[in-house]
C-alpha cells in the first residue's frame, strides 16, 4: 500500500529532474545548441508556436546557428522571437534563414547565467520537496485511518526519505555540471 505512494512520489521527483534537465540546456553555455531556442515561441497566424515547429536548426560553426523555417512567411516572427528573447543575440536574416551568432562569453555573464542555474536548481529541489511532502501526508493519512500499521509508516517515511535524498542529490550533480559547462572557457 505504501510501496504505491513511494513510487508515485518518486515518478513525480523523475519528473522534476527531467524537468531541471531541460531548463538547464536552455541556459546558454559557448556553443550553439538547438536547446538554447526551446521555450521560444513566435507568433505563426495568430497563435503562439514553438519554434522547433516552425523551422530547423543547424550549427554551421560552434557559436553559430542557422535556423531554417519551414515557411517562409514565418521568418519575420522567428526572428522578432530571437531577437526579444533573453539569448543575447541579434538575428541576421538572409531573406531564406536566420544566423545567430552567439557573442563570447564574458566572465560576467558567466556568473550571472549560473545564479540563474542555481535559482532554477533549486525550485527542482522545492519541487521535488513537496512532492515528498504530499507522500508523507497521504502516509499519515493512511496511519491515522489504520488502514496500515505505525512501524510500516515509520518504514514508508524512512523509505520516503531516502527517495528524496537521491533525487536531491541528482539535482545538485546536473548543476555542479552545468556550472562547470559554464565556466570552461
Amino acid at each position: 500500500m505504501t510501496a504505491d505512494i513511494i513510487r508515485g512520489a518518486e515518478k513525480k521527483m523523475e519528473g522534476a529532474i527531467a524537468f531541471a534537465k531541460e531548463d538547464f540546456a536552455a541556459v546558454r553555455t559557448g556553443r550553439a545548441n538547438p536547446a538554447m531556442f526551446n521555450k521560444l515561441e513566435a507568433d505563426y497566424y495568430g497563435a503562439p508556436t514553438p519554434l522547433q515547429q516552425l523551422a530547423s536548426f543547424s550549427s554551421p560553426e560552434p557559436r553559430t546557428m542557422l535556423i531554417t523555417p519551414y515557411d517562409k512567411g514565418a521568418l519575420g516572427a522567428i526572428e522578432k522571437a530571437v531577437r526579444d528573447s533573453d539569448l543575447g543575440v541579434n538575428p541576421a536574416s538572409d531573406g531564406n534563414a536566420i544566423r545567430c551568432v552567439l557573442p563570447e562569453l564574458t566572465q560576467e555573464r558567466r556568473k550571472e547565467y549560473i545564479k540563474i542555474v542555481r535559482g532554477r536548481a533549486e525550485e527542482a529541489r522545492v519541487t521535488i520537496r513537496g512532492h515528498r511532502h504530499h507522500a508523507l501526508e497521504a502516509i499519515k493519512r493512511k496511519a491515522k485511518n489504520k488502514e496500515i500499521g505505525e512501524d510500516e509508516a515509520k518504514r514508508a517515511e524512512k523509505a520516503l526519505d531516502a527517495t528524496t535524498k537521491k533525487h536531491v542529490a541528482r539535482v545538485d550533480e546536473l548543476l555542479k555540471a552545468k556550472e562547470q559547462e559554464l565556466m570552461s572557457v
